[in-house]
Order: C-alpha cells, then sequence, then structure tokens
C-alpha cells in the first residue's frame, strides 16, 4: 500500500511547520538572550551557581602565584509580594606557591563572603534595581596563608539598570572585623565593583568591570581591570553559560599579583 500526498497538501503542510520552526527556534534564541541579561544582574531572581577559575601571578619577592576556583551560589528567596532576598555565596577553593616569599605551597579553603541582599521585585523609577543588606566574612581556611583568621560584617549594596542589550551598575560592600586571631591584623576594607555589560540578540555577552579593594588599614589599593566574553548555551534543557576572560592589575599593594591574569567559569543556570 502507497500514500501517496499532493504538491498541495505538501506545501500546506510546509506553510504550517516551517514558520512553526522558525517561531520555536526564535523563541528558544530569545529565553537564551533573556537568561543572558539576567546573569548580568547580580540579583537576579534566578538560581544561578558559577564556577569561576581565576589565575594570577606577580606576588611578593619570588614572583608567586595563585589559582582558585570560586563557588558562588547566588540564590533567591520570596519574602512576600513585593520582595526578594538574594543570598550571595563565595566560597574560594585555592592553590598558592610562594606568594609571602619563600612560603612554600598551600592548597584548602579560602574564607567566605557571605552577601544578603533585600530587593524589590518590580524595578524602581526609570527601571532602577536595586538590593541592600549585610556582608559577612567568615574565616573558613584551611591554612593560615589561605585567609585571615578574622571574623567580618558590614552592609553591601547594588545598583543597577538595564535598557535594551545594556547593563550598567555598581557592587559595594565594606567590612570591619570584630573577633578572630589577635596575632593577625584587622580587617578595614571597601570593595567596589562598577560594571558595563552588553548582551547580543544570539547570548553572547561583553563585560568590563574593576573589582577594587581599599584597605584602610594599610591605606593600599588593589585595582584589578576584567574583561571577558561569555555564550549563553543550553544542553540537553539545562542553561549553561560559558566564560573567559582577561585581567590587568592596574594597582596591587607590593605583596600583591601584577600585571596580566586570567579568569574562566562555568554557570549553571536554574531559572523558575
Amino acid at each position: 500500500m502507497s500514500i501517496v500526498v499532493s504538491k498541495s497538501a505538501a506545501t500546506g503542510v510546509a506553510a504550517i511547520v516551517l514558520p512553526a520552526l522558525f517561531l520555536t527556534s526564535t523563541a528558544l534564541a530569545q529565553d537564551a538572550t533573556d537568561l543572558a541579561k539576567k546573569l548580568s544582574n547580580p540579583i537576579a531572581s534566578m538560581i544561578s551557581v558559577p564556577f569561576q577559575f581565576n589565575y594570577d601571578s606577580g606576588y611578593g619577592p619570588n614572583d608567586g602565584d595563585k589559582a582558585y576556583v570560586n563557588i558562588q551560589p547566588v540564590i533567591p528567596f520570596s519574602l512576600n509580594d513585593n520582595w526578594n532576598i538574594i543570598s550571595r555565596t563565595i566560597l574560594p577553593v585555592a592553590w598558592q606557591n610562594d606568594i609571602a616569599g619563600d612560603s612554600g605551597s598551600q592548597f584548602g579553603l579560602g574564607d567566605i563572603t557571605q552577601s544578603l541582599f533585600f530587593s524589590p521585585k518590580a524595578p524602581g523609577p526609570s527601571g532602577i534595581i536595586w538590593g541592600a543588606g549585610p556582608v559577612f566574612l567568615i574565616p573558613t581556611a584551611t591554612d593560615d596563608l589561605l585567609g585571615g583568621e578574622k571574623w567580618g560584617a558590614g552592609p553591601t549594596g547594588v545598583l543597577l539598570k538595564q535598557s535594551g542589550p545594556w547593563t550598567v551598575g555598581v557592587l559595594a560592600n565594606h567590612i570591619w572585623s570584630f573577633a578572630g586571631d589577635g596575632d593577625r591584623s584587622s580587617i578595614n576594607s571597601t570593595f567596589l565593583q562598577p560594571f558595563v555589560s552588553y548582551t547580543t540578540k544570539d547570548a553572547w555577552t561583553f563585560a568590563l568591570n574593576t573589582e577594587s579593594t581599599y584597605n584602610w588599614e594599610a591605606s593600599q589599593w588593589s585595582v584589578p581591570i576584567n574583561f571577558t566574553v561569555s555564550k549563553l548555551i543550553v544542553l540537553d534543557k539545562q542553561p549553561i553559560s560559558l566564560m573567559a576572560g582577561v585581567r590587568y592589575w592596574a594597582e596591587s599593594p607590593d605583596s600583591g599579583p601584577d600585571g596580566f591574569g586570567f579568569r574562566t567559569a562555568v554557570t549553571f543556570l536554574f531559572p523558575k
């Protein structure tokens, strides 16, 4: 038994299927672009889990180097119809060598930085998105040279605006130490992260930021400038962002890194 499809029927099927496939492809591309833009928002209402690898060199008189992975889960919680609280955690896992002269190699956990942002669910006037709350420093380092052995706390906040493909904003915090090893230096540190990014229609994101820190105890700046390129893809329905970039140390303490470093990251996204 054979089935014969007339030319007019085939044309009709094509007229229905092809636009549907095009619309589906367009919708998927738009979803990827929207997710990529949300990833540019540090307090987006979306679970994301980045694994960010960094490498820097030029530490101390022996030109020491350091490689570390920051595990940085971002988890939003709904408080009510109008407000979210967003948890941002940074847990470093580091390997370093001769960062303090002839200090040898260390490997293990660093200190955790835990931020909590209270943020309105809807953008404010002119599309402004903001969040504010406390930040905590938790001495989880497994080696003396991987952390400060101090408990710390202070305020943190973020302010940004997304307009078309652009995201522009700043994240900041200040941490004072209040307990810990009395033989270690006190912590009195300001962190400033202005950022700008551009997301294309096919979910590429080009970003520029600086993650600057001012140490008030030593009166010293650390100013790394990061340029990164990321692409959002979907593997078996799982959205993933792949990122790579370079870093230039415009300013750092005498014992700090210098020249260029690099950064790569894989981020798993879990949109609602």
